[in-house]
């Protein structure tokens, strides 16, 4: 990792993936009556445990949602809206417990530094 503070590039990576897949289950959401629309998902743990694993900047992982095959509605499109709405509410607490330890981290840093 190219950071002195791996803990924190490695929390602010997955911080950063995390609000990019509540963008893409809002999307989906969005999407749902939509004739044709393919779900995506946006699998960011696992770019990062590559990312991490190669040494790569983790500041520079690219996360790129994919499209997810499932089984079509009549209109083509099988999105189901409480599905979604499901992982959106997972994804949210994920992200909140993710700012929560990198607070927790930034005030061991504060207080190792005296500040």
């Amino acid at each position: 990792m190219s950071s002195l503070d791996g803990t924190q590039a490695i929390l602010e990576a997955a911080m950063r993936g995390a609000w990019q897949r509540q963008t893409v289950l809002t999307e989906n959401i969005s999407n749902a009556e939509t004739p044709g629309y393919h779900r995506e998902d946006l699998n960011f743990e696992s770019a990062l445990r590559s990312a991490a694993g190669n040494d790569e900047a983790l500041e520079n992982v690219a996360f790129e949602p994919e499209v997810q095959s499932q089984v079509s509605a009549p209109n083509g499109n099988g999105i189901s809206v409480d599905q979604e709405s499901s992982l959106l509410a997972e994804n949210g607490l994920d992200y909140e417990a993710l700012s929560e330890m990198l607070g927790a981290h930034n005030e061991t840093l504060r207080a190792a530094m005296g500040l």
